[in-house]
């Protein structure tokens, strides 16, 4: 399988992770399952990156998903989504940002202390196989 899910740091209209929301949506429909150690949509419980971009934007994951699988660009279903929730400002959209960089570097970083970065490793090298990229070697 290509590897069709993007960085949460490639933006869409300046918004870090939204971009990355839409991949696993269209791919979940499109394929019926995500690539292993990725979920999709909120876990009762835990705050996940799908439930922190809903809950930035002012728009329900349900909502969102239905939107997106009507079709149309990043850029027309983000503006969807200022329409119908909320449409953060240059600051807010430069703090979140900084936020979910960090979130994202904060989650690899307890990977590595918990003892569990070799399964962390195999993920990226497995990822790296499948997307055709040669054998990787000390992840």
């Amino acid at each position: 399988m290509e590897f069709p899910i993007r960085s949460p740091r490639e933006q869409v209209s300046g918004i870090f992770v939204f971009g990355r929301i839409l991949d696993k949506i269209r791919l979940q429909a499109c394929e019926g399952k995500l690539p292993d150690g990725y979920h999709l949509g909120v876990i009762s419980g835990k705050r996940t990156f799908d439930d922190r971009v809903c809950r930035f934007l002012g728009v329900e994951f349900a909502d969102l998903s239905t939107r997106t699988l009507a079709g149309g660009s990043d850029e027309e279903i983000l503006a969807w989504c200022f329409e119908t929730g909320d449409r953060p400002d240059d600051e807010q959209i430069v703090i979140w940002n900084g936020f979910m960089s960090k979130r994202d570097n904060d989650s690899i970083a307890r990977t590595r202390s918990a003892g569990n970065f070799s399964s962390f490793s195999e993920s990226v090298a497995k990822r790296a196989t499948s997307s055709g990229i040669p054998a990787l070697k000390n992840i």
